[in-house]
């Protein structure tokens, strides 16, 4: 049983900020910023991929409601939104979550990507091979 499972399970404690049936939000306990929160499907899916359509309308506004929350309660007007799929991605923890990450002036987080400067024709290839079925 992976360790998000134990917490939906009340195995091990979490600072729980919104619960329903299908959904979980708590407070990461390794804290980015402060207010770093993680919503969960209650039930286990490894990632995005597994995760089940339904599940993820229900995730998403559990997550709107948490970013409300954060906005209005933490007085924030920035946030990340970040969501890590596999090992190379990032993903620590086999089981989906999304990070809700409070942004303040002097938080000192940074995202840095190198972008690729394609040409029409490569981006109309790459748009082809994924809508090929």
């Amino acid at each position: 049983m992976c360790v998000f499972c134990k917490i939906v399970a009340g195995e091990i404690p979490s600072y729980k900020l919104y619960e329903d049936d299908d959904v979980l939000a708590f407070l990461d306990i390794a804290q980015v910023t402060t207010g770093h929160v993680l919503v969960i499907p209650k039930k286990h899916y490894k990632d995005i991929f597994t995760l089940d359509k339904d599940i993820a309308q229900k995730l998403f506004a559990a997550t709107v409601e948490m970013a409300q929350k954060l906005q209005k309660n933490l007085k924030i007007n920035d946030l990340n939104l970040v969501n890590n799929n596999g090992k190379k991605a990032g993903q620590e923890v086999d089981h989906y979550h999304l990070h809700l990450l409070p942004r303040y002036l002097d938080d000192d987080v940074e995202f840095k990507f190198k972008r690729q400067n394609l040409s029409q024709d490569e981006m109309k290839k790459i748009q082809e091979k994924i809508l090929d079925s």
